[in-house]
C-alpha cells in the first residue's frame, strides 16, 4: 500500500488532554465561552460595517476582513474540539484533518499579515493601498498553507495515528513521522520566518514611529489615550506572535507536550476573541454605529409588537 492510501484509509486520534480527564469540563466551559464571545463580537462588527453607510471606508473594510478571518479561524477547530469533548470521542477523519490543517494554517498566516497591516494602517490611509494589502494578505496566507501542508502530509507516518494535540497542526503532525524530519523542518522554518518574523519586524518599526508621534503630543491626556490604545494592540500582537513563534520556530521535539497544547489556545482561541474588542469595538465611530444599530433593532421589535 502506498503512502497516500495508507494515510487516507485511517482516522487520526486527537489526544488533547485525554490523560487528564479532570481538565475536560473546564476546557469545555472555556471553549464555549470564548467561541460564543468570538461569534458575537465578530458578527456584530461585520453587521455594523455592512449596514452603516458611514462605515463604508477602507479602514472598516479591513475590520470586516479581520472579523471574517477570526470567525472562520476559530470555526475551523473549536466545533470539532467541543464535539470530541462532549462525545468523549477523540477521532478525526484523514480528510477532516487535511481540511483542518490547511484552513487553520492559511487563516493563521493571513492573521499574521493582517495584524502587521493594522499596526501601520494610519500610514496607509489611502483607499487602494489598504485594499491591496488586505488581498495580498489572504493570497499569501493560503499559498503558505498549501506549501507547508503539502510538505507535512507527505511525510511517512508508518501507521502512527495518535496526534498529541487538540487539532491537526503542523508541529503535532510532524511528530508522527517515522522518517528524519530535519530537512522538512528546515524548509518549514523558512516559511515560518517569512510569515512570523517579517510581520513582527514591520510591527515593531511601525510602533516605533507611532511612539515618536505620540511623544510629540503636547496634551498629557492625549498621550495617555494614545499609549493606552497602542498598549492594548501590543498585548494582542504579543500574545499571537509570541505563542506562534514558540510553536513554529523551534523543532517539534523540543516543545513540551502539555505546554505546546496550552500555547496553541492563545493564538487559536484567545486572540480571535480579543481582536473585536481591541481593534473595533473600542473605536469611537464603531461604538456609535453599534449603539445606533441596537437602537434601530429595538425600535423595530417594539414596532412589530405594538405598531
Amino acid at each position: 500500500m502506498n503512502r497516500a492510501n495508507e494515510s487516507s484509509s485511517k482516522e487520526f486520534i486527537l489526544l488533547g488532554f485525554s490523560d487528564k480527564p479532570w481538565l475536560q469540563t473546564p476546557l469545555l466551559v472555556l471553549l464555549l465561552a470564548s467561541y460564543a464571545t468570538t461569534i458575537f463580537g465578530n458578527v456584530s462588527i461585520m453587521m455594523v460595517c455592512i449596514l452603516d453607510p458611514k462605515l463604508h471606508t477602507p479602514m472598516y473594510f479591513f475590520f470586516t476582513n479581520l472579523s471574517i478571518l477570526d470567525l472562520c479561524y476559530t470555526t475551523s477547530t473549536i466545533p470539532h474540539m467541543l464535539k470530541n469533548i462532549c462525545q468523549n470521542k477523540k477521532t478525526i477523519s484523514y480528510g477532516g484533518c487535511v481540511a483542518q490543517l490547511i484552513i487553520f494554517l492559511a487563516l493563521g498566516a493571513t492573521e499574521c499579515l493582517l495584524l502587521a497591516v493594522t499596526s501601520f494602517d494610519r500610514y496607509v490611509a489611502i483607499c487602494r493601498p489598504l485594499r491591496y494589502m488586505t488581498a495580498f494578505s489572504w493570497l499569501t496566507g493560503f499559498s503558505n498553507s498549501v506549501l507547508q501542508s503539502s510538505l507535512t502530509l507527505n511525510m511517512p507516518r508508518c501507521g502512527h495515528q495518535e496526534v498529541d494535540h487538540f487539532f491537526c497542526e503542523v508541529p503535532a503532525l510532524l511528530k508522527l513521522s517515522c522518517a528524519d524530519t530535519k530537512p522538512i523542518v528546515s524548509e518549514l522554518f523558512f516559511f515560518s520566518v517569512l510569515i512570523l518574523l517579517i510581520p513582527v519586524t514591520l510591527i515593531l518599526i511601525s510602533y516605533g514611529f507611532i511612539a515618536q508621534a505620540v511623544l510629540r503630543i503636547r496634551s498629557a491626556e492625549g498621550r495617555r489615550k494614545a499609549f493606552g490604545t497602542c498598549g492594548s494592540h501590543m498585548v494582542v500582537v504579543s500574545l499571537f506572535f509570541g505563542t506562534g513563534i514558540y510553536m513554529y520556530l523551534q523543532p517539534p521535539s523540543s516543545t513540551s507536550k502539555d505546554w505546546g497544547k496550552m500555547v496553541s489556545l492563545f493564538y487559536g482561541i484567545f486572540t480571535p476573541m480579543l481582536n473585536p474588542l481591541i481593534y473595533s469595538l473600542r473605536n469611537k465611530d464603531m461604538k456609535e454605529a453599534f449603539k445606533s444599530s441596537i437602537h434601530v433593532a429595538v425600535n423595530g421589535i417594539i414596532w412589530s409588537f405594538y405598531g
